[in-house]
């Protein structure tokens, strides 16, 4: 059973206990007293699912684990540039949480996180309190929109969407480009690094000029990237472009977009403005909101500091953190959370039953981009832990795809299905 905040209260006006509260729910403590071991989990994305299910594998169900998670279902970011050419749908990638309680045990809530006390180990929502032994926050990304004048989240969500969270915004932005007129001009923007999935917004570029060419094929895709260069597969993105999309894609470097005219669809960067026809403006990034409640996020409040042989946070013992939200060297993915996740749920079993975790833990990272409806390429690495530099460094082998292929493109269906089972099945 997962529990949202209008059930809660129904439920708690009535005087009913909730079956999947171990103890009566109260203002003070929705949990109320711990009967073991409890691990909370703040965040059901790729990282936090995926700790929760192996904690609870792992240990024999020894430990409680409660996730909590603001959203009513599991969407996917990897594969969701698709749903712009049509290739999918947002239903495609969308998943219940149901086999996490039903089979693993594990408690769903499902609310707004509104503050961690790392001194009471509590964490807070509208609904009361619930205490933990150890506290994962696995909160992905939140977006810097002060750093672009006129930008706004009300803004992205009716007029200039991100899509940077799989959802509505991805929806309204296909729904922008099947309005457009044809001969029209789609304007992406990329922030500086680091931010989530590197190689997305040029996947996005491909999706959209792929859409384009089929359907309004006079039109352009104009990518305003502030990085100096492609981040990213840029030999294979930029065969892409040229090979499939010739005369469509237009790329400009050190092109940070500062201001935005929503009136006018307008962007102004350093040295020009530009006008489209749909903008999509991806902001800077830094870790999520519950990072900072949590006082785990660095002095600039933008990423997370951990020892990465557990992912506890180096600003307060018992809370670990995993994810986009982490700072590393190490590419923001879906695949790369899993990898985190499951070092962590190892680490705290061990921590939890006095023993140190794995010394030189290993991590893989796989990341497969759609160039087209069919063709896709990939970048993977296995990352080792360095005990001296005390952090996760490229090992030996790994590397891009030679080319684009439509076995990659089948590939790469393979690998959403493996993981999005590996994390909620």
């Amino acid at each position: 059973m997962t529990l949202d905040r209008r059930d809660f209260l129904k439920f708690s006006a009535a005087g009913i206990v909730v079956s999947m509260f171990p103890g009566c729910a109260t203002s003070a403590n929705v949990f109320g007293s711990k009967k073991g071991q409890r691990v909370v989990i703040v965040g059901a994305g790729f990282g936090g699912a995926t700790a929760a299910k192996h904690i609870r594998m792992w240990s024999g169900n020894s430990i409680e684990v409660v996730l909590i998670e603001r959203n009513p279902s599991f969407i996917s970011c990897p594969m969701s540039n698709t749903v712009l050419s049509g290739s999918r749908t947002i239903s495609d990638l969308t998943r219940n949480y149901d086999t996490l309680k039903s089979k693993y045990g594990i408690e769903l809530v499902r609310g707004e996180v509104t503050a961690v006390d790392p001194e009471k180990q509590t964490v807070t929502l509208a609904e009361g309190s619930i205490s933990y032994d150890r506290l994962i926050i696995s909160p992905g990304v939140d977006f810097m929109f002060d750093k672009i004048e006129g930008f706004n989240a009300k803004v992205a969500d009716e007029s200039i969407p991100h899509a940077w969270k799989a959802g509505a915004q991805t929806t309204m932005l296909r729904k922008q480009l099947e309005s457009m007129n044809d001969g029209g001009v789609f304007a992406i923007s990329i922030p500086k690094m680091p931010y989530r999935c590197p190689p997305g917004p040029y996947e996005r570029a491909c999706q959209v000029a792929f859409y384009l060419k089929n359907k309004k094929p006079k039109s352009k895709v104009l990518i305003l990237d502030a990085n100096p260069d492609i981040v990213s597969k840029k030999g294979l993105f930029m065969a892409a472009w040229n090979e499939l999309y010739p005369g469509m894609v237009e790329y400009r470097p050190n092109a940070e977009v500062r201001q935005i005219n929503v009136a006018g669809k307008t962007v102004k960067t350093e040295f020009e403005d530009v006008k489209a026809d749909v903008l999509n403006i991806i902001p800077p990034m830094k870790a999520g909101a519950v990072a900072s409640m949590a006082g785990v996020a660095n002095k600039d409040n933008r990423w997370c500091e951990v020892d990465f042989l557990s992912y506890e946070s180096k600003a307060h013992k018992n809370i670990h953190v995993i994810g986009d939200s982490v700072s590393a060297a190490l590419p923001k993915s879906g695949h790369l959370a899993t990898s985190q996740a499951k070092i962590c749920a190892a680490a705290i079993i061990e921590l939890m039953q006095g023993r140190q975790p794995d010394a030189n833990p290993v991590i893989a990272n796989t990341c497969y981009s759609m160039v087209s409806n069919k063709e896709a390429v990939h970048v993977a690495h296995v990352y080792r832990y360095n005990a001296e530099k005390m952090a996760m460094l490229p090992a030996d082998g790994g590397g891009v795809s030679a080319k684009r292929s439509d076995i990659e493109g089948t590939l790469a269906d393979y690998w959403l299905k493996n993981i999005l089972s590996d994390v909620l099945l």
